[in-house]
């Protein structure tokens, strides 16, 4: 089969970006969300990544006009029903992925491949929830997706080899570079990065230095690119908690228990970038990083 039609579920930062990479690559794409509201910020989102890369020479009018026609939007999951590849990117619930994988398990022609592009949940069991096991498959783009290389492509235990051929060879069409993993818990990337991040917070949690402090620590002394506790904000302190209680649950270990301070921080709402506040404050329209409050030095 040759995928030429896509849908994406989920028309957030992922979602809206994993939308933006397929039109771009001459994909037909239907973004869909039963919100309506979040259909119009992340179109708008598309078109403004575009016109920053037209501004900067990296992509033509020509091409930008070209993409965003590839691209309609939808509230309702019938959208999928002709489609050639479905790439789920709604919040990282596993009751909600399940029921999303039921209905377009129903939906979807029988040679639809359906992939999910979460961080941590096994594809096995979301295959399970199918009767096309064979044909689910984990796409785990990074954030941001257009800047980023990296798809984590995860072999359920009924993936079949067609399949992973196949989305292997999709997603070299993106210009990404694919990576096949196994599915166990965290896969590859949150197995190693989300302990760090947690080990992180406890380090900030028992005083042994700042936010600032520790964040430096990471980029000046191991060349990250952004300290762990600013990743953290970026990724979102919630979606790093329910993916640590994912390795938790799924390793039996506690190594991966979360910290109390990660837990205390969500409870109360502090999320980072998206609720512009978490271990730094963020201010609309400014680059500053800025400590939280409640971690300033006195």
């Amino acid at each position: 089969m040759q995928i030429k039609k896509v849908a994406v579920i989920g028309a957030g930062t992922m979602g809206n970006g994993i939308a933006q990479v397929f039109a771009m690559s001459g994909y037909e794409v239907v973004m869909i969300d039963t919100n309506i509201e979040a259909l119009g910020r992340g179109t708008q989102n598309i078109i403004k990544n575009t016109d920053r890369m037209v501004a900067k020479g990296t992509l033509t009018e020509a091409l930008r006009d070209a993409a965003l026609k590839n691209i309609t939007t939808s509230p309702a999951l019938d959208s999928c029903k002709d489609m050639d590849l479905v790439v789920e990117a709604a919040t990282e619930n596993v009751d909600i992925k399940l029921s999303i994988f039921k209905k377009l398990d129903e939906i979807c022609k029988p040679e639809t491949i359906l992939a999910s592009n979460t961080s941590s949940i096994s594809i096995t069991k979301i295959g399970a929830a199918t009767k096309r096991a064979d044909k689910v498959i984990g796409m785990h783009f990074m954030n941001p997706v257009p800047l980023m290389k990296l798809v984590e492509l995860i072999r359920g235990y009924a993936t079949s080899d067609a399949c992973v051929s196949e989305i292997l060879a999709c997603t070299q069409t993106l210009g990404k570079t694919p990576v096949e993993v196994n599915d166990y818990p965290g896969f590859v990337a949150n197995r190693i990065l989300m302990p760090m991040i947690n080990e992180a917070i406890a380090t900030l949690h028992e005083g042994v230095a700042g936010v600032s402090e520790i964040d430096t620590v990471m980029k000046l002394g191991m060349a990250h690119p952004m300290g762990p506790l600013q990743l953290a904000d970026f990724i979102g302190l919630d979606v790093c908690l329910a993916i640590l209680r994912v390795l938790h649950d799924g390793f039996g270990n506690p190594k991966y228990a979360p910290s109390p301070l990660l837990v205390n921080m969500v409870t109360a709402g502090y999320l980072g970038v998206k609720t512009g506040e978490g271990f730094y404050k963020y201010t609309a329209g400014s680059k500053e990083l800025v400590v939280a409050g409640r971690f300033a030095k006195s």
